[in-house]
């Protein structure tokens, strides 16, 4: 079974960044559809990024296009999530996940519901 767990959260200002990491064990390859979600206390968790390896399409949610970068490293089978210009609304738990799938991530890449594997969360806040 494939496990998932981020690191690389912390406390930043606004406009700094951080890059978080979801290190997966077991091999993911290709078929997998990846993601990054987050939520923050009071609100339900959205996603904000999808990559599928086998189509190189990659997905973000409106509020982190030009912001957020997300890219894998297969060599590491690591997961990335590099966030430039933070807000103080993208303070959250950010959660790694995946799914196995021949058909990529799709339209559909934001329904938490679509994944099976999730990490245990890394906390992410922007002070202003």
């Amino acid at each position: 079974q494939v496990q998932l767990v981020e690191s690389g959260g912390g406390s930043v200002q606004a406009g700094g960044s951080l890059r978080l990491s979801c290190v997966a064990s077991g091999y993911i390859d290709n078929r997998y559809c990846m993601g990054w979600f987050r939520q923050a206390p009071g609100k339900e968790r959205e996603g904000v990024a999808s990559m599928t390896p086998r189509f190189g399409t990659i997905n973000y949610v409106d509020s982190v296009k030009g912001r957020f970068t997300i890219y894998r490293d297969n060599a590491k089978n690591t997961l990335y999530l590099q966030m430039t210009s933070l807000k103080p609304d993208d303070t959250a738990m950010y959660y790694c996940a995946a799914v196995t799938t021949f058909y990529g991530c799709g339209g559909t890449w934001y329904i938490e519901s679509n994944y099976g594997r999730w990490g245990q969360g890394t906390q992410v806040t922007v002070s202003s």
